[in-house]
């Protein structure tokens, strides 16, 4: 990173010049290019807008947990305890990963036990970008959309990639 005031050549990232110790810090900034990286960084989650989320108990078996992802054709379920407290998220990739090949008689064990306990989670107000970066940075691709403790919604990167798309062709 170039310093504007004396021409010193920093390390990126860094917040201020090594040689004249001049703020650097503005230079790291986002900044919209364009229409979509405008939205990405002005837009609230809520343009999305989130789906309603499809809820399982934790003590609900695995078989449970996928028939009702199947029956609502979504890659995720939200597992809520009482008073619909957020307690993990349950995704295909989950099947997949924690036990397909890995499990016999998988189906009958509480999907509690192969959930993605206290997931990364963003309210509706939450930046779309932020929401991008979070999904990127963890290898997700669900969030729960959260208020006050509670799950009110579920973005997927799907769900992203669609706005962004109407966004172009607009």
């Amino acid at each position: 990173m170039i310093c504007p005031n004396c021409g010193h050549d920093n390390l990126p990232g860094a917040e201020e010049c090594a040689q004249c110790m001049q703020d650097l810090t503005h230079l790291d900034r986002p900044s919209a290019q364009d229409r979509i990286e405008k939205a990405l960084l002005e837009e609230p989650v809520s343009v999305l807008p989130p789906a309603r989320p499809v809820t399982v108990r934790p003590t609900e078996t695995v078989r449970q947990a996928v028939q009702t992802m199947v029956e609502n054709s979504v890659g995720a379920v939200l597992v809520v305890g009482d008073g619909g407290k957020l307690l993990g998220i349950f995704s295909e990739r989950d099947v997949l990963n924690r036990l397909a090949g890995l499990h016999d008689q998988y189906e009958e064990l509480p999907v509690s036990h192969f959930m993605t306990p206290d997931p990364e989670t963003v309210s509706a107000d939450d930046k779309l970008a932020f929401a991008l970066h979070k999904m990127d940075g963890g290898g997700y691709r669900h969030l729960p959309v959260m208020a006050d403790g509670i799950p009110q919604g579920i973005i997927s990167v799907r769900d992203i990639l669609r706005y962004v798309s109407q966004l172009c062709f607009e």
